[in-house]
């Protein structure tokens, strides 16, 4: 073998047993390959089993022997020519392996050096020449023999460019490996790039990675060396990623734990320092929280709470995660405003002026206000009822709240529920969850100060229902149940906490999504819309000085009169509250900010024609009356969330038979269709209509705007009478509309939402309305000055409403049927 490259054993178990020389074991190269090529083995071979390793050819290995079979083996075979065959067993956990249990590919050893340990084993360096594979077992005592046939390597693309770079590769990724495994020397990598020699460097690498004995065996029994280099290369690229993400969660434990001691150093200094300058050390913050809660009016259940979580805090390290969460905790028993209320003023003249002043109209509201005011202060102590404002958008139910607050001299707190779906927000996370919070009724709460504030649960009707996040609706049943929310539990207090001195104040702009068991525990005052007249004073009393002022303008800039007020409010909205008025009036007050920043002439006294330049041609058309002068067409009242309409049932007749309905309409409404088209099949003669013209004409009913989704039974007296004018061809009384439920008994019965009709009928300039009998107590309830103008006609069957709503005059161009 060449003497000129050397590679140096770094084994501490032989250093103090190995001379200077005997550490020195040649590399392999080619000419030496050829030697060991050339050189013979025995017919018969020695077979020594390797518990949990594999020798390749080339490489110079240590081995101990301690087993008996193993020691006499080494000294026979060292006596003689020193060659044996090396072969692995195939389970390590075997102490005396038989030919079952060792595998038949193996490498030919030459025996270099034979040591006595001082332990009594026998150390023997050993190194690989060739592979072989057993060809019959000879005999298993005292130890294995074997005859052998020779392994022959494939080399055939051994001259390939592809073979040269895999080679390469297998260099360049030892380096990478023996820089990331702190237990390699880094001697290792000069003599990686020394080997000159292909095969014994593919061979070297197998031998010396971290691998399983069967991974490694797999390397050994692979003949083709191309093949071969490509799984060593394969295997070698697995280890790299092993070694570099163990570093990698090595280097980020080490900073981890180092920032730890850190900055618990650092804290320990800090205290120090804050001791010396006077501030509140730890110990001092413990008892600043005790002398906190003396003032507190807890009860029994809260205090000894209280004292236990303080001494779990005492104990615990402050640079332990659990401490924030234990101190945060702490905290906000110390700032819950347990029985702690603010003093109800019991002016009811007073309470009276602010509702007064902030809101016009609203009666039964400030009634119903002014009442519990009353009862509060003769007895002195009551439960607060749960108010539930419903009504269309923007009549200031929200806003009526702050007023309410003001009126009895509480705290004001809003809570928007809308969206709201997942239920740890209404009762809290509990304290083991990671980010663990107190639901928003207890944060609201501490952030008010009281336990008795006004509290607004705006948008209860958009509280989401059931979801993998529990039912929010559900949870609002114990804050809302008088009976229950004495004891309302929030999951992170976990305490009971009593809600019975609120005041709650719900919002809802429609009560069908509000399940039934939640609208059973409020008290509905229904907020309905405005007329002409109370929006035109709303405007001139708050809208026009909220907008000068938001605007940095006065009322010397700008005047709008009442009747340009109501040109704004007829001509351009159309809601039952104020918020696209506001917008309108915003918009004028814009027009003059601009104008003066520009130092242009406009008029302070807004004109028509002014509000028709600033505000454009009016686009609010469909609200006007039609004309009666179209046989089946009639004007129907409707209800939708954003108060009261009018809409137009139209019918036609032609050849054919059947009855088709049109107008995105709803389940409901259908029914009332064909429910009035078989009454007037019945009562035919009683109508005029021949009944054998019903057999002969097909009947269509659409009602416009199809974009628009329409349902509910109030619109079946408005197509009982479409339909009977298109069969008659009978003129529809003039600027006439109705409402109410049919029956095919021909019952009027009577419908709701019947203040928002009227209101839409006056916006449409109707002068007649036709309601069921029952629903005049609905009307008596509405001021008379809303009614002025108004003639009403009220009915218990069908043939009443055909009697008032139809002339005996028949239409122009009358179809002859």
């Amino acid at each position: 073998m060449s003497k000129s490259k050397f590679l140096k054993l770094d084994n501490m178990s032989l250093e103090h047993v190995l001379d200077e020389d005997a550490d020195l074991i040649p590399l392999m190269t080619p000419e030496d390959e050829e030697e060991i090529n050339k050189e013979d083995v025995p017919d018969v071979l020695p077979i020594l089993p390797l518990r949990n390793t594999v020798l390749f050819p080339g490489v110079v290995i240590p081995i101990t022997a301690g087993r008996d079979k193993s020691i006499q083996l080494i000294k026979e075979a060292n006596k003689g020519n020193k060659t044996i065959g090396v072969v692995a067993q195939k389970n390590e956990s075997i102490e005396d392996p038989t030919i079952n249990d060792i595998y038949k590919v193996g490498t030919v050893a030459r025996i270099l050096r034979m040591l006595k340990m001082p332990d009594g084993n026998t150390t023997v360096i050993i190194q690989g020449k060739k592979r072989f594979e057993v060809d019959q077992f000879v005999q298993e005592e005292p130890y294995i023999q074997a005859t052998t046939k020779g392994r022959v390597e494939d080399r055939s693309n051994e001259k390939e460019p592809e073979f040269d770079a895999i080679i390469e590769s297998i260099k360049e990724m030892s380096v990478k490996i023996i820089k990331e495994n702190p237990n390699l020397p880094s001697e290792a990598s000069f003599a990686i790039k020394n080997i000159e020699s292909k095969p014994f460097l593919i061979n070297f690498v197998s031998s010396n990675m971290n691998l399983k004995v069967e991974e490694k065996q797999e390397l050994l029994e692979t003949t083709n060396l191309k093949e071969r280099a490509l799984l060593t290369l394969k295997k070698m690229d697995a280890e790299l990623q092993r070694l570099e993400l163990r570093n990698d969660i090595q280097s980020k434990t080490r900073t981890d734990m180092d920032q730890q001691q850190r900055e618990y150093y650092l804290h320990q200094q800090l205290k120090t320092i804050q001791e010396e300058l006077g501030g509140v050390s730890y110990d001092e913050e413990l008892d600043e929280m005790r002398q906190k809660a003396k003032s507190k009016k807890w009860n029994d259940e809260v205090k000894a709470a209280f004292e236990k979580e303080l001494g779990r805090l005492q104990r615990m390290n402050p640079q332990v995660a659990e401490y924030s969460v234990q101190r945060n905790y702490l905290d906000l028993l110390l700032e819950l405003p347990w029985n702690e209320f603010s003093e109800d003023l019991f002016d009811l003249k007073r309470a009276q002026k602010i509702l007064d002043r902030d809101h016009f109209g609203l009666e039964k509201v400030k009634e119903r206000i002014i009442e519990h005011l009353a009862v509060l202060k003769l007895k002195g102590d009551m439960k607060s009822p749960i108010i539930c404002l419903y009504g269309p958008p923007g009549v200031g139910k929200t806003s009526l709240g702050k007023s309410i607050a003001e009126s009895l001299g509480r705290k004001y707190v809003r809570m928007s529920l809308g969206g709201v779906r997942d239920e740890a927000e209404i009762r809290g996370h509990r304290k083991t969850y990671i980010g663990a919070m107190p639901g928003r009724i207890i944060k609201d709460l501490k952030k008010a100060g009281t336990s008795n504030p006004v509290f607004v649960l705006d948008e209860i009707d958009k509280l989401a229902s059931s979801s993998h996040n529990g039912d929010p609706s559900s949870a609002m049943l114990e804050v809302l149940d008088p009976e229950q929310n004495t004891t309302f539990y929030d999951n992170y207090l976990e305490l009971d906490y009593d809600l019975s001195k609120v005041l709650f104040v719900a919002t809802a702009n429609s009560l069908s999504t509000i399940p039934w068991a939640l609208r059973d525990r409020m008290e509905i005052i229904n907020v309905t819309g405005y007329t002409i007249e109370e929006k035109v004073e709303i405007a001139k009393r708050h809208l026009l000085p909220k907008q000068l002022k938001e605007h940095g303008l006065t009322k010397e800039h700008i005047a709008i009169g009442k009747k340009e007020l109501e040109k704004i409010v007829v001509a351009y909205t159309r809601e039952s509250g104020v918020r696209g008025l506001e917008k309108m009036i915003a918009k004028m007050v814009r027009y003059a900010a601009k104008s003066i920043a520009m130092e242009e002439d406009y008029d302070v006294k807004v004109s028509i024609e002014t509000i028709e330049k600033v505000l454009g041609a009016s686009h609010l058309e469909r609200d006007k009356y039609e004309s009666n002068d179209v046989a089946g067409v009639v004007t129907g009242l409707a209800w939708t969330s954003v108060g009261g309409d009018i809409l137009f049932i139209e019918s036609i007749i032609s050849k054919g038979k059947g009855l088709s309905i049109t107008g995105n309409l709803g389940k409901v409404m259908k029914e009332s269709a064909t429910i009035a088209m078989e009454y007037i099949k019945a009562n035919a003669e009683d109508f005029g209509i021949k009944p054998k013209v019903l057999d002969e004409y097909k009947v269509h009913i659409h009602v416009p705007e199809g974009a628009t989704p329409k349902d509910g039974p109030s619109a079946g007296i408005t197509m009982l009478t479409s339909l009977v004018s298109v069969f008659t061809q009978r003129k529809v009384k003039n600027k006439l509309a109705m409402t109410g439920e049919i029956t095919l008994r021909g019952k009027v019965l009577p419908v709701g939402g019947i203040k928002e009709k009227i209101l839409a009928a006056k916006r449409a300039n109707i002068k007649e309305l036709i309601l069921c009998a029952s629903n005049q107590k609905d009307v008596e309830e509405i001021k008379a000055s809303y009614l002025k103008g108004l003639k009403f006609h009220y009915v218990t069957e069908m043939s009443e409403v055909i009697d008032i709503a139809l002339t005996k005059q028949k239409v122009k161009n009358a179809k002859k049927i």
